[in-house]
C-alpha cells in the first residue's frame, strides 16, 4: 500500500468542539476498479478527510486567513463564507482574515490591510459571483508574506486557487517551517477546467457546463434560423476539454466538439473543414464547440510567451478556425451565415449552481477540520464521493484530460455524430 502521509504540525492536544470525528487512519482508494477483483499491488491510499478528535490549535487563540488568487470562478464566495461560517461558529476561532488581491495582498507594500471577517459581511456573498476578496495573478516574495503572516499572528492560511496557487501556498509553509513557525496552509483547489489530478471534480465546473449548455441552445438557434447557419463557440479549457465536452453532452446540439486532448487538420478530405462542407449541404445548419487550448499547434504558439502566473499565453484559436471557415465557404462558392460566440468571462464570473455550492461548502468544511487539527501542505478534493486529504505534490504531477478512448468522449462523439478523427494521425 502507498498511503500518501499529509504533514502535521504537532501533536494535537485540545479537544474538539465539533461533534463528530473521523480517525487519522481511515483511508480512501485512489482507483475502485480492480482487475478479476484484486486490488493494484500498490494502491494510493488518501487520508480521510473530516473532524478530528484533537486539535493543534487552540480556537481561542487562532488567528485564521483566506486568499483568492488566479482567474474568477463559480464558487469563490462560497468557499470564502464556508470557511469561515466553519472556523467562527464551529470551532469559536477568534479572529479570520480576507487578503485582498490574491498573493499580492500578503505584501502590505502592494495591498491594503486584509479584512477582518464578520457574519454579516459574509451573509450573502454566496449569491454572487467573482469573489469579495479581489484576485490576481502571479507570485508573491515569500520571504514578505511569511514576514506578514507572523506579524499578524496568524496561524492558518486558506489558500484558493490552481495549481500555482497551491505550490506556492507550500513555499509559504517551508519558508515558515523554517523558520521554526508553525502556520498551517491548507489549499482549495480551483480550476474551473476540471483538470487537477486524482480528484474527481473541483468547483465552479457544473456550474461552467450549465451556463455553457444554455449558450450551446441560443446558438443553435442561431444557426437553425437561417440557411447555412454555422456557429462557433468556444469556451474554456487550456489543456483539458472537459467543459467542451461535459456541455456538448448535456445540450445535445452540439455538431462538432473541439478540443485539445484529440487533433484534428483542418484540410484535406478527411479534415475539418470538409466534415463541416458536408454536414452544411445535408443539414444548412451546424453548430460547432471548441475549447480555448485547442488547435495551438495549426497557429505555431511556440508557447514563449506567458502570463503573471506563469502560464503559456494561448493564441485565439477562436478568430483563427472563424476566418479558416469563412475563407473555405467563400472559396467553394457555398453562402454561409457565420456567428462567433465566446461566452468565458460571462460564464467564469456567475453564482454557482446547487451543485457547486454544496461541493464548494463540504470542500471549504472539510479545510477547516484539517487546518485545525494541524495538517498542512495539502489540499482537499474529492474522491470516490469522500473528501479527501491531498498532498500537494501531487497535484503538480500532471494535469487531468479526456481521455479519447473513455466513456466522456464517446459520448460526445455518438451526440455530435463527428468523425472520430478529422485527418488526425492514428494514435
Amino acid at each position: 500500500m502507498s498511503i500518501l502521509a499529509i504533514p502535521i504540525l504537532g501533536e494535537a492536544r485540545h479537544p474538539s468542539p465539533v461533534a463528530y470525528h473521523v480517525p487519522d487512519n481511515v483511508y480512501i482508494p485512489a482507483e475502485v476498479g480492480w482487475v478479476n477483483g484484486a486490488p493494484p499491488a500498490e494502491p494510493l491510499l488518501f487520508e480521510r478527510a473530516g473532524p478530528r478528535a484533537k486539535l493543534f490549535f487552540d480556537p481561542k487563540q487562532t488567528r485564521a486567513g483566506i486568499v483568492t488568487c488566479g482567474g474568477l470562478c463559480p464558487g469563490l464566495n462560497n468557499v470564502i463564507r464556508s470557511l469561515f461560517l466553519e472556523l467562527y461558529y464551529g470551532y469559536g476561532v477568534k479572529e479570520v482574515l480576507g487578503f485582498y488581491d490574491g498573493y499580492r495582498g500578503l505584501d502590505p507594500a502592494r495591498c491594503k490591510p486584509p479584512v477582518v471577517l464578520r457574519p454579516e459581511f459574509v451573509e450573502d456573498i454566496h449569491k454572487q459571483g467573482g469573489t469579495v476578496l479581489n484576485t490576481s495573478r502571479g507570485p508573491v516574495d515569500t520571504g514578505v508574506a511569511v514576514d506578514n503572516l507572523i506579524e499578524r499572528k496568524v496561524d492558518i492560511l486558506f489558500t484558493i486557487g490552481g495549481d500555482g496557487t497551491l505550490r506556492g501556498g507550500r513555499d509559504l509553509y517551508l519558508e515558515a517551517k523554517r523558520r521554526g513557525y508553525a502556520l498551517s496552509v491548507v489549499g482549495i483547489p480551483k480550476t474551473i477546467d476540471n483538470d487537477v489530478p486524482y480528484v474527481a471534480r473541483t468547483f465552479g465546473y457544473f456550474t461552467a457546463v450549465e451556463e455553457a449548455s444554455q449558450v450551446i441552445r441560443r446558438a443553435h438557434m442561431e444557426a437553425h434560423s437561417v440557411e447555412n447557419g454555422i456557429s462557433l463557440v468556444k469556451l474554456m479549457g487550456r489543456h483539458s476539454g472537459f467543459i467542451a465536452a461535459g456541455a456538448t453532452i448535456a445540450s445535445q446540439d452540439v455538431n462538432f466538439c473541439l478540443i485539445p486532448e484529440v487533433p484534428f487538420a483542418l484540410e484535406g478530405p478527411d479534415g475539418f473543414l470538409e466534415a463541416l462542407k458536408k454536414r452544411i449541404l445535408k443539414r444548412k445548419h451546424a453548430v460547432i464547440v471548441i475549447a480555448e487550448g485547442t488547435g495551438q499547434d495549426l497557429l505555431g504558439n511556440e508557447g514563449d510567451e506567458r502570463d503573471a502566473s506563469g502560464n503559456v499565453k494561448l493564441k485565439d484559436i477562436g478568430s483563427f478556425l472563424r476566418e479558416k471557415i469563412q475563407a473555405f465557404f467563400k472559396a467553394e462558392q457555398i453562402p454561409v451565415v457565420l456567428r462567433y460566440i465566446d461566452p468565458s468571462y460571462i460564464i467564469r464570473s456567475c453564482p454557482a449552481d446547487a451543485e457547486d455550492a454544496v461541493l464548494c461548502d463540504l470542500l471549504a468544511r472539510n479545510a477547516a477540520h484539517a487546518a485545525m487539527a494541524g495538517k498542512t501542505g495539502m489540499a482537499v478534493g474529492l474522491v470516490n464521493d469522500h473528501y479527501v486529504h491531498v498532498p500537494i505534490e501531487m497535484l503538480a504531477t500532471h494535469r487531468k484530460r479526456v481521455d479519447p478512448d473513455g466513456e466522456e468522449w464517446r459520448a460526445v462523439l455518438a451526440a455530435t455524430g463527428q468523425p472520430a478523427r478529422m485527418g488526425s494521425p492514428a494514435r
